[in-house]
């Protein structure tokens, strides 16, 4: 048998898809398979972090929220990119430094 002939007989290859995943100071955190809800949990974080005064909500909200809609949006992962090149910049330069 082909392996195109056993991935047709198998449907639950599909379903077997794994999550998009996020990692945070080398963690993974699991996000919904739905772009719609990515989306939303993206925009509530940061609408919630523009709240950040209040108590519960931060202001730590708001890069979180850019970073779920990262995974979706190019324009928000190319600034995301820069901030990650910039920050490895940085740290380089300050250990060249000691």
């Amino acid at each position: 048998m082909s392996p195109d002939h056993r991935a047709e007989m198998s449907p639950e290859i599909d379903d077997q898809q794994k999550s998009p995943r996020i990692t945070v100071f080398g963690r993974d955190f699991a996000m919904p398979r739905s772009r719609a809800a990515r989306v939303a949990i993206g925009v509530a974080l940061i609408l919630g972090g523009i709240l950040g005064f209040l108590p519960i909500l931060g202001f730590w909200m708001i890069p979180a929220g850019l970073l779920v809609l990262s995974y979706e949006f190019a324009f928000v992962r190319r600034w995301r990119r820069r901030v990650v090149v910039w920050w490895g910049h940085r740290r380089a330069r300050g250990r060249s430094a000691r």
